[in-house]
């Protein structure tokens, strides 16, 4: 093992280490690895910086602008009134499998769940199917079908870039669209025939440490409160309203047994439940919002200005710049009118105040807003709205242009008249300018922690090629199985790719894998097509775990899932697609 080998793979390996232990933002180790690698002289400045300037970083970052255009102008609105039409849970779904197969191999495949959602849980509770039933069958079709294109997944971009960087020719945009739609359906085929039975049905039967849907809020009791002098246990507070009390907080110290405690003026309730049932032991008991912004130009309990207010559930997504954030902080800097009630994290109940709780990627929150902001809060791409879905009067010439357009950067790159970087940039400004989105929301619509996380790992796959770290880890590897054949290896390639996306970056897994799919090929005296397929595949598909990839993380939270959950239905999955791509793999790109 040579010095540039031994630091090539021991910059890989902190680099793992980090994206799995998650102890370090992901765009974060991607510039670490960066200037770790060009410190160390295994790459050049220009290689090093070469990963901002590739085809893949701009072109995914013009995608996520093309998906903003198609969603802002109206283009998706039909979708919500196609999936109310279905009156059973199984045309539900495959309405919802054909319209996710048509938009993800075109549209960035998390802008395609993050539109789906609120949608979903609105259509399903509409034919009384649990949206847990829904959201896992979500996220994984928008993967498969993600595959059956060249730009239906920043994954299947960077492999290809990274590929093209070490001297192969590459793929086309519908190169593996006939691979991929047999992937998509026997994936469909495998999700409506046994989703039934391994997919978890939530009810609100469920005991407190399982319930869903149900929010942590802090009330505080006013003067006239029936509550002053009673006990919680007293007045049976659990039963009669259906919120569980978990907290006491007088004068800023957490009591113990708070449902003994005579309670006292000025006492804030930390409770849990339905959203409903929080407002109506506000009412009925005579309850405050405990969080008083000296801003906020309305009152919660203003009933002049109650019609003017809507409540509104909303995710943070998982780029939203408010993650490590508060409630005092959102309140203070996104929009002076909202009013945080109430937070749901998924796995936790919480028993703090909410103004000491940051924010993570799948946090819930509940909150009023003024009707009159409502169109910006769906339109913030920092959010993701779960209790509204986006409606608009009529059809706008926006919508059409929308579309046109998108239609348009996909065939010009497929003729092969321009690259799709090209194609992409000159679609992201011609919805710009057709005002389909502003400009900042443009840039406000990329998700700049995986452009940063592509360009800073691009490096990564020419430092494993230059320093023979690739070559090295073949030979030890999927090196020891090459004399039963290419077949074989393509077996235990798809497998390691496989396993290592479902803890770590699918983004990080491709970097590292593309050069070894490269050097396989090399190694065995093969063409490299199969390997190279093999990781992409792998790699952009990850059923097994909710933090595999971006989609499962959204729906995790929403659907209210466990993790077994994922690993119930996705295992079988993984393995089905592993099977498969071993058998048909080679048909369509011989060794």
């Amino acid at each position: 093992m040579t010095w540039d080998i031994a630091i090539t793979l021991s910059i890989s390996i902190i680099a793992v280490v980090l994206f799995v232990t998650e102890k370090v933002r992901m765009d974060a180790v991607a510039i670490l690895v960066l200037a770790s690698l060009a410190l160390f002289d295994i790459i050049s400045v220009q290689e090093a910086l070469s990963g901002f300037s590739s085809s893949a970083t701009v072109a995914v970052a013009a995608m996520f602008v093309l998906a903003a255009g198609l969603q802002n102008s109206g283009a998706l609105d039909g979708i919500a009134q196609l999936l109310s039409k279905a009156k059973s849970p199984l045309t539900f779904l495959l309405v919802l499998f054909g319209l996710v197969a048509v938009l993800s191999p075109f549209v960035n495949n998390t802008a395609v769940v993050a539109v789906f959602i609120p949608i979903v849980m609105a259509a399903a509770k509409n034919i009384k199917l649990p949206a847990s039933k829904a959201l896992i069958p979500l996220s994984f079709v928008s993967q498969m079908a993600g595959v059956t294109t060249l730009i239906g997944t920043s994954t299947n971009l960077l492999v290809n870039a990274i590929a093209v960087q070490q001297g192969h020719p590459g793929f086309g945009i519908f190169d593996f669209a006939a691979l991929g739609l047999i992937f998509l359906v026997v994936g469909c085929a495998y999700i409506l025939l046994l989703s039934p039975w391994l997919l978890p049905e939530r009810t609100p039967e469920l005991d407190e440490q399982q319930a869903l849907g149900k929010y942590v809020a802090e009330l505080k009791i006013s003067t006239d409160s029936p509550l002053i002098g009673q006990t919680a246990a007293d007045l049976d507070i659990n039963q009669t309203y259906k919120v569980y009390l978990l907290g006491l907080l007088r004068l800023g110290q957490h009591l113990s047994m708070p449902s003994h405690q005579t309670l006292k003026e000025n006492d804030i309730l930390l409770v849990r439940g339905q959203p409903e049932d929080l407002m109506r032991l506000r009412e009925k008991l005579n309850l405050q919002h405990s969080s008083v912004y000296h801003h906020v130009t309305y009152s919660g309990d203003n009933e002049q200005n109650s019609k003017d207010i809507r409540m509104v559930e909303v995710m943070i997504a998982s780029n939203s710049k408010w993650l490590g954030s508060n409630t005092l902080v959102l309140a203070s800097h996104w929009n002076r009118n909202i009013m945080v009630w109430g937070l749901q994290r998924r796995g936790k109940i919480i028993r703090e105040r909410l103004r000491n709780i940051s924010f993570r990627v799948g946090d819930i929150l509940l909150m009023t807003i003024p009707q009159e902001d409502m169109s910006s809060l769906r339109k913030d791409s920092h959010f993701i709205v779960l209790s509204e879905s986006k409606a608009r009067n009529g059809k706008n010439w926006r919508a059409t242009f929308a579309i046109l357009t998108m239609v348009s950067v996909v065939l010009v790159a497929a003729l092969g008249w321009a690259s799709i970087a090209i194609t992409a940039l000159l679609g992201a400004a011609a919805m710009a300018m057709a005002g389909c989105l502003t400009a900042e929301e443009s840039y406000d619509s990329i998700d700049w922690q995986i452009i940063i996380l592509l360009a800073g790992l691009i490096p990564l796959g020419q430092a494993m090629a230059n320093s023979g770290a690739a070559e090295f880890i073949v030979s030890n590897t999927v090196g020891q199985v090459g004399v039963f054949g290419p077949l074989v290896v393509l077996a235990v390639l798809y497998l390691m790719t496989s396993i290592l996306t479902e803890f770590m970056s699918n983004a990080g897994t491709a970097v590292l894998m593309t050069p070894i799919a490269l050097s396989t090929g090399q190694m065995l005296g093969v063409d490299a097509s199969p390997f190279i397929i093999a990781v992409m595949f792998a790699a952009a598909t990850s059923f097994m775990t909710p933090v595999g990839y971006q989609t499962n993380t959204m729906v995790y939270a929403a659907g209210g899932y466990r993790f077994t959950d994922f690993i119930k239905i996705g295992l079988p999955l993984n393995l089905l697609y592993w099977i498969l791509a071993v058998i048909l793999i080679p048909v369509f790109w011989p060794f």
